[in-house]
């Protein structure tokens, strides 16, 4: 295998710049950055890439892949194999899987999974309940991405739900916390209300309804509020409404933010007139809910009271999301699609590509003190992305890598495409085409 790679004539996306230039890459490190290199090996690849952008590789701070206990919708090795082809070369997995990643075997067992298997580089979040605070103490974060909290139910039936547990959790960890927030009894209450009117086929718009905008703000707003109190390291994922981005702040630099946030792809696109043509398959925890709610979270987004976008991957097979709406599991696939949505809304003009590679690639990294990755840097691991952004594709079946087979953008059409994924050097995916390179690698923190 050709070890080393040149990449001429790039449009380089870092650090709120694109500058023209060349990237030499040199192992699996960025050797260098300049405007022409010229390099007389014969051990070399070069890639010209006639003026298109070069990203760094994404890095997806929230996805489920299923691994270990719930395979039939997903594995490490066939998602990850999705990322690389959607520009995701670092993912955070979540510890909702079977069994829970609640303990340190249950944890190692995992980076074991993924050390074999995995195309893209990979961490893992620890997961807290409301009787292992013991375990979360041992975690080490120089090599755990960090601690995930679901204080609202979702797959895996994780709820931290004692309130004198997660004042405990919040006051006793450094690490980064990051949490699903919808409060549990509000939810219940609405569900209540409308199976008594409907039964188990609850219109699938009432969704929003029943996971409502309160429940999500009662949620984070007391998160949020606790993180204050104990001085937490806050991360609140996937927020849907845009009531809750008042609750963030603009004022500092990321770097030194305490209480972070993140949005998701499918709330970033979706809006609650969708449900009438896609039903389950855009149901997810939290709900996708109004236009306004979008527009909002777009104007949070941009003005930076949130941080990072991130995928929430979370596939299930065709045959349970078309169950009827009390049995429909939430969730849906979107690794292999999320940068070309991005992609698609700066072609709307909704947002420029230098913002796109900040809250997907750079603030991930500084949020989680990702090693260097998700810049374009000499010195700095080489996760890089080539982008085409005028040669149109649509996503359907025959193109689709997901085990579960099914994508919530069947039938859309993408103006941009990715021609090359690098892994650490590596060469893992070429214009629709995974290589068999198994090039990832554990993620490593500098805390």
């Amino acid at each position: 295998m050709t070890r080393n790679t040149l990449i001429k004539n790039a449009r380089i996306v870092n650090e709120g710049k694109i500058v023209e230039g060349d990237i030499y890459i040199e192992n699996n490190i960025i050797k260098e950055i300049d405007s022409s290199i010229s390099v007389k090996s014969a051990d070399i690849m070069v890639i010209d890439a006639e003026g298109n952008y070069v990203f760094p590789g994404m890095i997806d701070d929230q996805v489920h892949f299923r691994e270990p206990g719930l395979t039939h919708k997903a594995n490490i090795e066939t998602e990850s194999k999705a990322a690389i082809a959607g520009g995701i070369t670092s993912f955070i997995e979540m510890p909702n899987t079977n069994p829970q990643t609640t303990t340190l075997e249950k944890l190692e067992e995992k980076f074991d999974i993924a050390a074999k298997s995995s195309y893209a580089n990979y961490s893992f979040m620890f997961g807290g309940t409301n009787d292992n605070l013991d375990e979360i103490l041992k975690v080490d974060p120089k090599t755990v991405a960090g601690l995930k909290l679901f204080l609202g139910s979702s797959t895996g039936n994780m709820l931290v739900d004692d309130p004198k547990v997660i004042e405990k959790i919040f006051s006793s960890t450094d690490m980064v916390i990051s949490v699903h927030c919808e409060d549990e009894a509000t939810i219940k209450e609405n569900l209540a209300k409308y199976e008594a009117e409907y039964g188990d086929d609850i219109p699938m718009e009432m969704h929003p309804i029943i996971r409502s905008e309160e429940a999500c703000y009662k949620s984070s707003s007391k998160a949020i509020e606790l993180a204050k109190k104990t001085g937490a390291r806050l991360h609140v994922f996937h927020l849907s409404t845009g009531k809750e981005t008042n609750l963030f702040t603009n004022k500092i630099p990321l770097k030194d933010k305490k209480i972070t946030a993140e949005v998701c792809i499918h709330h970033l696109w979706f809006s609650d007139e969708d449900y009438a043509k896609k039903g389950s398959h855009i149901k997810w925890n939290p709900a996708v809910k109004t236009a306004d709610d979008r527009a909002q979270l777009w104007k949070a987004l941009l003005d930076d009271r949130i941080d990072v976008i991130a995928t929430d991957h979370a596939p299930h097979t065709l045959e349970e999301k078309n169950n009827p709406y009390t049995k429909a599991p939430s969730g849906g696939p979107l690794v292999q699609h999320a940068l070309m949505a991005l992609m698609e809304a700066h072609h709307q003009g909704k947002i420029s590509v230098e913002k796109i590679v900040e809250k997907a690639c750079h603030n991930p990294a500084i949020l989680f003190n990702v090693e260097k990755r998700g810049y374009i840097k000499e010195g700095y691991f080489a996760d890089l992305v080539i982008v085409d952004p005028q040669s149109p594709w649509t996503v359907n079946k025959s193109n689709i890598l997901y085990k579960c087979g099914w994508s919530p953008f069947e039938g859309s059409t993408f103006k941009s495409r990715i021609t090359h994924t690098f892994v650490n050097g590596k060469l893992v995916y070429n214009n629709f085409n995974v290589l068999d390179v198994k090039a990832g690698e554990r993620l490593t923190f500098d805390r």
